[in-house]
């Protein structure tokens, strides 16, 4: 017998009645309670040994760690800075067990700048640590709530259910900066009026330096002011004490999973080249990691651009070389990582970037209400010879990009900077040269081809994508390793409010070995910058060490990465079974240790 189907669309003329089971079922997932979510918030966090008691977390008190930091500008810092930095001295502080916690404190939380995996663990930690007899409260909207006194008290039951959670939502977050007499008196204010005992300031390097800011106005109310290491742009680390700052391995991770899907992609299709910018900022931290992690044809890294003065034409080459030299084994496919900020890195963009920055707020009432093309021809005539030369090389739209406004700290918006289309278009038009003179392939980019291989690229259609990779990776649910540390980041951040340590910033170390909690001191890390042409105090950069292991490593094997595809899809994060402690590569790799797995606390 024969059965005709009908292929027309489907309707549910006799649809059967909705299975009032399955939609309670489905419904229950609203408001965060999706099955990933519940799972997560049953994990069980553990604090390192030394915060471990038979009855909550123990007590400590902090003494001198025997390690101190040495700062080139400690007489500016000092001057400045002079009632903290009297206490400080320099001296990094480590922990020692306590019979008593204090009691009666009321201590104060909020997030600063953009978010990052594992905020709303910090927050448990502390209040773990505060316990019962003590108060934390909410500051709502970062600095900005905190000058409006937006403050209410923070209970036990509001963080259960964010336990492993994603984002800031639980307070919000935000980029205000306090600097002003005005902003200083409404803070005070607020300290006086709700009666706070200590801050805890949970951000980046920007606002731990606000937090040195408010820890010296604040001294004399003798509310304290703690800073809590958080961005995903891997450029908040100091040496052996603070390997790195939370939310830099979930972020990467997050990436890795997305990159080593578009190369499984690539290599399926084998016809395109994807040209992928990552964020991060002006460091290429997260780009080495998640080059590390998936191994692809091509990845930069703007410290290395830097060091060598590469050129925008020089990168171009390297790429095209690697572009050539794949096809001419008959590899037609391939992926570039790129860097946020690899423009702020190119030796012939430094300058016209520092011009710009000067001449945009010059020319700020000419250029308002202007044409994208008017605003161009203005910038012409303004620039500097070796500035306007770069600027008028560049495709209108892309020097059109660099004339955005500057974020709230006076920094170019690079993620806003199309560099991954930039790139794909300069290595089109390079194929094309090399395709109408093939002797450029021998005199410019110094790469042999076989007379066959030569004729073959002579007819390759060069197919690109683009693709920037970065607001996908800094709300995710916290990866184990950033679970973990960030609640014993905030257990070590309460220790400190609860005795009155002041102008310290929490850190955790020795991944490897069960973890070690100290306090940094802030004074010992502030150095003076040039930011909207004039120097300011902010915590320097942590960028990739060209020197390093983790970089000595990737130069070792990306020659291999050009030549095939020996890439690696490292998946999804993992939160169960063997390969869930896993810490960064770059991380295991600088600090020398023996193992990618992390053991803090119990973890192993």
């Amino acid at each position: 017998m024969t059965v005709l189907l009908n292929t027309q669309t489907v309707r549910f003329q006799d649809k059967a009645p909705i299975n009032t089971t399955l939609v309670s079922s489905i419904k229950s997932f609203e408001y965060n309670q999706s099955l990933f979510e519940g799972a997560l918030r049953q994990d069980k966090l553990e604090p390192l040994e030394i915060f471990k008691s038979n009855s909550g977390l123990s007590g400590v008190s902090f003494q001198d760690s025997r390690i101190e930091l040495k700062n080139p500008s400690f007489n500016v810092v000092s001057d400045a800075f002079p009632r903290i930095s009297s206490i400080h001295k320099g001296k990094v502080l480590g922990v020692i067990p306590k019979a008593n916690k204090p009691k009666g404190k009321r201590v104060a939380v909020l997030f600063s700048g953009g978010p990052a995996a594992g905020g709303h663990n910090v927050l448990i930690g502390i209040c773990d640590m505060l316990g019962k007899d003590n108060t934390l409260l909410g500051v709502r909207s970062g600095q900005k709530g905190l000058i409006r006194g937006d403050i209410f008290e923070i209970s036990t039951e509001e963080l259960n259910e964010r336990r492993n959670g994603g984002g800031f939502d639980f307070l919000g977050t935000d980029r205000t900066k306090i600097k002003t007499i005005e902003q200083m008196a409404h803070v005070a204010n607020t300290v006086k009026q709700h009666k706070i005992d200590a801050i805890v300031i949970i951000g980046g390097d920007d606002s731990n330096t606000n937090a040195a800011v408010l820890a010296e106005a604040l001294f004399e109310l003798n509310c304290a002011v703690i800073g809590v290491p958080k961005t995903i742009d891997g450029d908040l680390q100091v040496s052996r004490i603070l390997p790195i700052s939370f939310g830099f391995d979930t972020a990467t991770k997050i990436y890795a999973e997305m990159v080593g899907n578009i190369i499984q992609d690539s290599v399926s299709s084998l016809k395109y080249w994807h040209f992928i910018k990552l964020m991060g900022r002006s460091a290429s931290q997260v780009t080495m990691e998640v080059a590390l992690q998936t191994m692809p044809a091509v990845a930069l890294i703007s410290e290395e651009i830097a060091k060598n003065h590469w050129s925008l034409n020089d990168i171009v080459d390297q790429i095209t070389s690697a572009v050539v030299a794949r096809h001419g084994t008959g590899v037609h496919h391939g992926v570039v990582l790129i860097p946020e900020g690899v423009i702020e890195f190119m030796p012939d963009f430094t300058g016209l970037i520092q011009a710009l920055n000067e001449y945009l707020v010059q020319l700020a009432p000419e250029l308002k209400n202007k044409s994208a093309e008017e605003k161009r021809q203005l910038v012409i005539k303004a620039l500097p010879k070796e500035a306007r030369i770069v600027f008028e090389s560049l495709p209108n739209e892309f020097a059109a990009d660099l004339l955005i406004d500057r974020d709230s700290h006076g920094n170019l918006q690079v993620s806003r900077i199309a560099t991954e289309q930039l790139f794909a278009r300069m290595v089109e038009e390079r194929l094309a040269e090399i395709q109408a003179d093939p002797s450029i392939l021998r005199t410019k980019l110094h790469v042999e081809l076989s007379p066959e291989a030569i004729g073959r690229l002579s007819v390759f259609n060069f197919a690109s994508q683009t693709h920037f990779i970065g607001y996908e990776g800094r709300c995710g649910a916290p990866s184990r390793f950033d679970a973990t540390f960030t609640y014993n980041l905030g257990i070590v951040a309460g220790a400190l409010a609860l005795e009155g340590k002041t102008g310290y910033m929490a850190a955790i170390t020795d991944f490897h070995n069960g973890g070690r909690a100290l306090a940094i001191p802030l004074t010992g890390l502030i150095r003076s910058e040039l930011r909207d042409g004039k120097d300011v105090f902010v915590i320097e950069k942590a960028l990739v060490d060209t020197d390093a292991p983790a970089f000595d490593y990737f130069t070792s094997r990306r020659e291999e990465w050009a030549k095939s595809d020996c890439f690696s899809s490292p998946g999804p994060r993992q939160y169960w079974g063997p390969h869930a402690n896993q810490m960064p590569i770059s991380v295991a790799l600088n600090q020398g240790y023996d193992s990618i797995y992390y053991s803090l606390g119990n973890s192993s």
